[in-house]
């Protein structure tokens, strides 16, 4: 299983909420109809938390070794032996926000700037790279990698800048 969208967002930086799980499978898989799970949340809040079954990952910019170069993900209570759960790579996960590239993708970009998990020269590559197998125009999406490109430079975390210029 690999995650996408805010719940990866969340397993990166420990940010973000989210309601839904957007992943994909490598193999064929049956799941029941409601896969989802209650919870409380640190204030206590009452919170549901489900599998988005509609997410397609053919519909987005996406790397072809997005999945190779996903990282593994503990999760309490899933056995390993039945079902491996892996995250994009924080680059991966930004690549996929670049052809919607809504004010939630771009907020997601940032934080994974901030949090120094993203620069700006390897997301370009990695996108760049990405638009070889994506089927439609790609010019808005090239716009996209430049406006995300200097978000990421703008957003990235002060020292990380400061070294960079003394070097």
């Amino acid at each position: 299983m690999y995650i996408a969208g805010g719940a990866a967002l969340h397993l990166l930086t420990g940010a973000h909420v989210t309601e839904d799980i957007d992943a994909t499978f490598s193999k064929r898989i049956l799941l029941s109809d409601d896969i989802e799970v209650s919870y409380r949340d640190p204030d206590g809040r009452a919170r549901l938390m489900y599998l988005d079954r509609n997410y397609n990952d053919t519909l987005g910019l996406l790397h072809e070794d997005a999945y190779e170069d996903s990282r593994p993900v503990g999760i309490p209570g899933v056995d390993r032996k039945l079902i491996e759960v892996r995250v994009l790579s924080p680059v991966d996960l930004a690549v996929t926000k670049l052809a919607r590239f809504g004010d939630q993708d771009r907020a997601h970009i940032q934080l994974l700037a901030q949090k120094g998990l993203v620069d700006s020269a390897s997301l370009r590559k990695r996108a760049e790279e990405a638009l070889a197998g994506y089927v439609g125009d790609t010019r808005s999406v090239r716009t996209s990698i430049d406006v995300a490109s200097r978000l990421v430079e703008a957003a990235r975390p002060v020292a990380r800048r400061k070294r960079r210029k003394t070097v």
